[in-house]
């Protein structure tokens, strides 16, 4: 998606891409980072919504409608009584319901001078402090966002809990993403044996000046790209297999080769 400052836009944006998603034969579907509201710092606290809000009730509704999971990407959660708020992702089943909430732990604060991205997401964002994983149909998901991306002991935690298919929602900035976004997702995947689900903002927002990457990804515990968007908005699509999943970790046995009593 692009997302941009008009909620109600990029509501049905989602909407009709799940539509779309459904349509073609997904049974889960996810959005990126932020999918409700993309646009300047001093205006999300007012854009933030509880829970129980309006783009996440419609999100349970899409749900109900086409009897599929929803990982809802994430949005910005009011924090009662507080100037900040959370950067959450809820995973929706098919009945309407939150079967899993998470918040973002790693926290976007970096300043890269030479490539002009300077950027601190704590002066609006309270991190969260919870690792998440939630079992539906036999499968393990677990849950990430963007910047978590970079921190490879938050994922093979994940995994150590069950993770079979870890979500990555993101708005991966184009001067790091180019160079970096890609490389992540698959490392992730690979050292895991895990599936990798990234959908991902991309392009410029005309309000900040900050321009996403793209590339929604899905890959494969062996590190294949199974399915990668182009440059624009849409819809990616990929068949996940437990299968996979055994036949890679039984013959490339890494989890069980782990040295923890060395390395801790």
């Amino acid at each position: 998606m692009h997302s941009g400052i008009n909620k109600e836009l990029n509501i049905r944006k989602a909407e009709s891409l799940i539509d779309e998603a459904a349509a073609k034969g997904a049974e889960v579907v996810g959005l990126p980072e932020m999918f409700n509201f993309f646009g300047p710092d001093e205006d999300k606290a007012r854009m933030a919504e509880p829970l129980d809000g309006p783009t996440i009730s419609r999100l349970k509704d899409k749900a109900k409608e086409h009897g599929i999971y929803i990982h809802g990407g994430s949005i910005l959660e009011k924090i009662p009584g507080s100037h900040k708020v959370y950067n959450t992702t809820v995973f929706i089943n098919p009945r309407g319901e939150i079967i899993a909430v998470y918040r973002k732990i790693h926290l976007f604060d970096i300043s890269i001078t030479e490539d002009g991205v300077e950027y601190r997401e704590s002066t609006f964002v309270e991190p969260g402090n919870k690792l998440v994983t939630v079992e539906v149909e036999g499968w393990t998901f677990g849950f990430t966002i963007c910047y978590d991306l970079r921190f490879p002991e938050l994922y093979r935690k994940l995994t150590l809990m069950g993770a079979e298919a870890i979500w990555v929602p993101a708005a991966f900035a184009l001067a790091t993403g180019k160079d970096h976004w890609i490389a992540l997702c698959r490392a992730r995947a690979i050292e895991n044996q895990v599936y990798i689900l990234a959908p991902a903002q991309i392009g410029r927002s005309p309000e900040t000046g900050y321009v996403n990457y793209g590339r929604s990804v899905i890959i494969d515990p062996w590190g294949i790209i199974m399915s990668q968007a182009v440059d624009e908005e849409g819809v990616i699509i990929a068949e996940i297999d437990k299968k996979t999943i055994e036949r890679i970790r039984k013959g490339l046995p890494v989890l069980k080769h782990r040295r923890p009593d060395v390395y801790g």
